[in-house]
Formats: C-alpha cells, structure tokens, sequence
C-alpha cells in the first residue's frame, strides 16, 4: 500500500510517519512518498523521519517501517498511490503573515482560516489544490484524497469538482471536543464497533449530532441510550471547566446556546478581543511559526551537535503549547495537546476504508453525493446546496464514507454557515475564472468584513502582497 503526502517537507509530516510505522490501527503501509516544491526542506524532513524510524526500532514500537521516498515530481509522487494527503501550504509560512497583516492593518481579524486571512489562503492555494486533483486523477484513479490544507472545507469542495467523493477533509478539532465529552460520561461515542446503529460492544446505544462548516461547527446532543446528556453537562460549571471549548467560549455562552460549539468560534464571538490580544502581541502567529520554522529547518541543515529529532521534537512542543495562544488567558493543558492529532484521525479514516472496519468520525463531505442534483429532501442540510462540503458525523467503511443525518439547523447557525458559504463560494469563483469582481465580493461577504470599502481595500492588499494572487487576477 502506497501513501503518499503533498507538501511532504511541512513541519508535522513526522507524526504522519511514526503513526504510519508503528501501524497503531493494524493497517500496514509498504510506501510513504513525500512530495514537496522545495527540496530543502524534503531533505530535513526525510532526515527527521529517518530519526523516527530509528527510534522507533530501538524502542520495539517499529512494526514494519514503510519504504520512504522524497521527490519534487508531482505525478512521480502520486503514481499509484492508494491514498493521497493533501497537506500544501502555497507561500509558506511567510504568505501567512502576509494574510494576517493585511487584515490587521484595516483592523479586522488577522488569523490563517478564520475571516479574509483564510479567503486569502483559499485564493492562492485552490489553483494549486486543482492541479494536484487533476494529476492524481491522471495516474492514482482510485487513489482517497484526505485533505488537511486549509481552509479545508472550501479547498476540499475545489478538489471533489475533478475527484468527486474520493476526496474528503478532516480536521481533528471537532473530534476532540467530542472525545472529551464522551470521557466525561464515561462513554466512547467514537468507538469504531458502534456502527451507523450507535450500539457498543457493551450494548450502550450512543450517538451525537455535529453539524456545521469547517472550524464553524457545534455538538448539539449526545444521547446515551435514548437519552441526550448534553443538557445535564452544561448546567455543570464543573464539568464544563474540562472542555476546552467552554473555557474559550464561555460557560454562560455555551449554556444559553445549548451547544458546545467548535473551538474556532471563539474569533467569531470574541472576534474584538482576539483582534486586541493579536495585536498587543509581540509578533501574530504566522510571524511566530516563520520565525521557529525558518529557525528549525536553519538548525537541523546546520547543527552538528543536535539530531535532527531532537531539534524537531523541542521545536513540536512549544509550537502546540502555543496553538490558539490568543483565545486564552492559561498555558495550554497537557490534556487538551494530547488528543491524537490529525494524523490519527487520517489513519483511521484510511483504515476503515482499506480493511472495512467500520469507523465513527467528524469529516467534510459533500451535502450530497458529487455530481447529483439531489433535491433538497436529500441533502444532509435541506437549505444548503447538493455540492456544499459540510463538516458531520459519518460512519466510514470498506463501502465508503456515508455522512449520517443531522436534526434540523438552527436558524442562527444557518444564517452563519450560508453567509460563510457565500463567501467561500465567491472565492472559488475567482480562483477558478480569475475574476477580480468575484474575489472582492467573496472578500466583501465574509461575516467577518461585512464591508465593500473594506472588501476592496482587503483585495488591494492581498493583490500587492501575495504574487500568486497577483498572477491569478492579471495584475503582475
């Protein structure tokens, strides 16, 4: 079996390999081929890796270590791949300081998926995203495409117009937050062998319902053998000072809402004082992850003294201790780093689909199956277009990956995620045609801007900072 990782000299490609090596599913990978446009940093990367793998013999945990090889040929990568990770970040870390800044300097939100920031992201990263499908459908044909680059829910909507439904997107945000609920009631609502019925090995029948858009998302029940224990949480000051989301979000917020909502939300309820907490900071994030980056990939080319595994395992900790560092007024807790990871949730979702074992995960699907016209009625959510990517419980198999059904949305989460979606939407136009009236729209839309003056000035900048985005518009 053949993996292989676009954007293959990224910073977290390791934790993909060592989840892959020590086979923690039972699912066995022969291949892992990384592909990456710089060359450099595929050589700290494989170097890395191949640390990992040594430690990992050493240590016994080392079930069978994939073959690894390291290319910067696109189709050389991809041939005959079975899976393929989309993990492409276009400009790097300096394009994202370039997202934040842009938007800060008009005083609006500055983060790398939330508001323009993240549209900004979409603009120069969909045409590369599209190419990347194109060549995977040329010579992978039956290749699954999970896809992490962000923002994920409208990149992977790009990629299921030439891939339809072999391409699907995680996150493993929402999963979290569900897991931590499920260990506060003494549950496992994600066990694999509860199926699409709910029913555990135990006889526990246990379900939830999460609907929402890529890191705009909310748990709305869990119900435990018929009946829903969400309420009874959140009336819990205690309990809810063990979910990370209510801490960011607000006890009596989430409460009031009767839901716990994805972490992200925090930018768009608080979005004034992420602003101020982003802006009294030293350096914004992108700034931070530029600057540790550069210094890691500088250190392990450079360094005699240090492997280069240590320099990237000191590197990972602090980068994760301070992910989301503005929504909080703590150090983040051990528990909340420790939650598996993206790279767990992408070796499950392969495992199910190689061996059949049926798996319960949060992923971004289509509303309905790529390439029909389904009416409403059979849409995931009726309101919502047929080819809209939304983020909901799915059971995922041999036979695929089948989003389960979700009660209907509230009128206010509605109106977020269509206005979000609009937005996107436009987005993807102008990635697609080149527009620059649909991009200054997409930008305009956001709920986050709410602004033509302020959509046009956003364009202005992005236009000026980002050439690909230049390029893509016909002004460079």
């Amino acid at each position: 079996m053949k993996l292989a990782i676009l954007g293959g000299g990224g910073f977290r490609v390791p934790l993909v390999y060592e989840a892959v090596a020590t086979a923690a599913t039972g699912l066995t990978v022969d291949e892992v081929a990384l592909y990456d446009v710089d060359s450099a940093r595929l050589r700290t990367i494989t170097a890395v890796i191949e640390g990992v793998g040594a430690q990992l013999t050493a240590d016994g945990r080392a079930t069978t270590l994939p073959r690894l090889t390291a290319t910067t040929d696109l189709r050389e990568a991809v041939t005959g791949a079975d899976f393929v990770f989309s993990a492409i970040r276009v400009g790097g870390a300096e394009a994202r300081t370039v997202d934040e800044r842009v938007a800060l300097g008009l005083g609006l939100l500055g983060q790398e998926t939330i508001g323009p920031g993240g549209l900004a992201y979409a603009l120069r990263t969909i045409p590369v995203a599209l190419e990347a499908a194109r060549v995977i459908a040329d010579v992978a044909p039956g290749a699954w495409v999970i896809n992490f680059t962000n923002p994920a829910g409208i990149v992977t909507e790009a990629m299921r117009t030439v891939l339809g439904d072999k391409v699907v997107g995680i996150c493993d945000t929402p999963i979290g937050l569900v897991r931590r609920v499920g260990r506060l009631l003494d549950v496992d609502l994600v066990a694999g062998e509860r199926g699409a019925d709910g029913r555990g090995a135990d006889g526990t029948v246990a379900s939830f319902d999460y609907v929402g858009l890529n890191h705009l998302g909310w748990l709305r029940s869990v119900t435990i053998d018929g009946e829903d224990r969400l309420p009874g949480l959140l009336a819990d000051d205690a309990a809810l000072e063990e979910i990370e989301e209510a801490r960011l979000i607000g006890k009596d917020w989430v409460r009031a809402d009767g839901a716990l909502p994805n972490e992200y939300l925090f930018y768009y309820l608080h979005t004034a004082e992420a602003i101020s907490r982003i802006t009294g900071a030293a350096t914004t994030r992108g700034e931070f992850l530029a600057a540790q980056q550069g210094d890691f990939y500088l250190g392990a080319a450079e360094s005699c003294c240090t492997s280069p595994l240590d320099l990237w395992r000191s590197t990972l900790h602090e980068r994760e201790a301070t992910y989301m560092a503005e929504s909080r007024d703590e150090e983040r807790r051990e528990e909340d780093i420790a939650g598996g990871g993206y790279q767990e949730v992408a070796l499950r979702l392969m495992t199910a689909l190689a061996t059949g074992t049926p798996e319960r995960m949060i992923l971004d699907v289509g509303n309905a199956p790529a390439g029909s016209d389904a009416p409403p009625a059979q849409r995931i959510v009726p309101e919502l277009t047929a080819d809209a990517v939304l983020e909901v419980l799915c059971v995922v198999d041999g036979d695929g990956v089948h989003p389960q059904p979700v009660a209907p949305v509230e009128l206010g989460r509605l109106g977020m995620m269509s206005t979000l979606r609009a937005a996107e939407r436009k987005i993807l136009e102008a990635a697609v045609t080149g527009s620059r009236e649909a991009a200054w729209q997409g930008l305009s839309m956001h709920p986050l801007v709410s602004s033509p003056e302020l959509g046009r000035r956003l364009l202005e900048g992005y236009v000026a900072g980002h050439p690909e985005i230049a390029a893509l518009l016909g002004e460079s």
